[in-house]
């Protein structure tokens, strides 16, 4: 009841509040059935620690406050951090800070042995880069829930052999175990994107899933094979491995990039020189 009748207030105050503003890539979320779902699937619990990145008009953020959470936003627009301010002084759980959530030091707001709980509706100009950036303090985070473009969710969770699988697929499964958990259509925004958005869960593993020498070495060979994601990788990986290499640990040398697993990209990861 807590949750519905704060996102009716919620709702009430969109109405008339701050116009977006395409240069932020702002789509102010404004479905009720998908808050309530959103909600529902993050499972919010009193005294943990969120944070929210580009809370809007606060669509999220007062059902989340309502839950007795300690609450950390980032918003960059500083009109909005102006409004924000105002509309919810009187929580005491309630942090703001005006910053570019692409440079802002997450770790920071970590407590000792804390762990931060992320969700965010994130700009799809910049979602990609603000992911690495996320990852980067993967140690300080239990899980993240995040509304993207459904094209970027798809390709975080795609299995090798889909033609969506890539870079992003294998970077990401390396930290987090991934999930989509429903689509959103275009229609719950204000204004209406020209995409389809979806949610998805990442939950950085406590311990990665394969063994790697260095996270640098394992971006460099998965940007190399998918750069060129139509060669086989004996052609887009030639300047880097030989093909004896490559047949060596067990790998067909006349497959592409989209048929290699993350557990077989490790491996590769290992013969090459930064």
């Amino acid at each position: 009841m807590i949750w519905l009748l704060a996102i009716i207030r919620a709702m009430n105050i969109q109405q008339t509040a701050h116009k977006a503003r395409k240069r932020f890539g702002q789509n102010f979320l404004q479905d009720h059935n998908v808050i309530y779902n959103i909600l529902s699937s993050i499972q919010a619990n009193k005294n943990e620690h969120w944070v929210e990145i580009g809370p809007g008009l606060g669509a999220i953020t007062e059902p989340l406050l309502q839950q007795d959470v300690l609450l950390d936003v980032v918003e960059l627009d500083r009109d909005l951090v102006k409004t924000l301010t105002e509309r919810f002084s009187r929580f005491d759980n309630f942090t703001i800070h005006s910053a570019d959530a692409l440079r802002f030091n997450f770790s920071a707001l970590a407590d000792k042995e804390e762990k931060l709980r992320i969700i965010g509706n994130l700009p799809y100009n910049i979602s990609t880069p603000l992911l690495f950036h996320l990852l980067d303090n993967a140690h300080c985070i239990n899980d993240m829930h995040f509304m993207l473009q459904k094209e970027v969710v798809d390709r975080i969770c795609a299995e090798p052999g889909s033609k969506k699988y890539g870079r992003l697929s294998v970077m990401i499964q390396y930290y987090c175990d991934t999930e989509l958990v429903f689509d959103v259509p275009p229609e719950s925004f204000d204004p209406i994107p020209k995409v389809m958005s979806a949610i998805v869960r990442l939950i950085p593993y406590k311990k990665p899933p394969v063994e790697i020498e260095d996270i640098k070495k394992l971006n460099k060979v998965v940007v190399t094979a998918f750069s060129q994601r139509r060669k086989t990788l004996r052609n887009s990986l030639k300047k880097l491995i030989a093909e004896e290499q490559i047949i060596a640990l067990g790998i067909d040398p006349t497959l592409r990039a989209e048929s290699i697993s993350l557990a077989e990209f490790a491996k590769l990861s290992y013969l090459i020189e930064l």
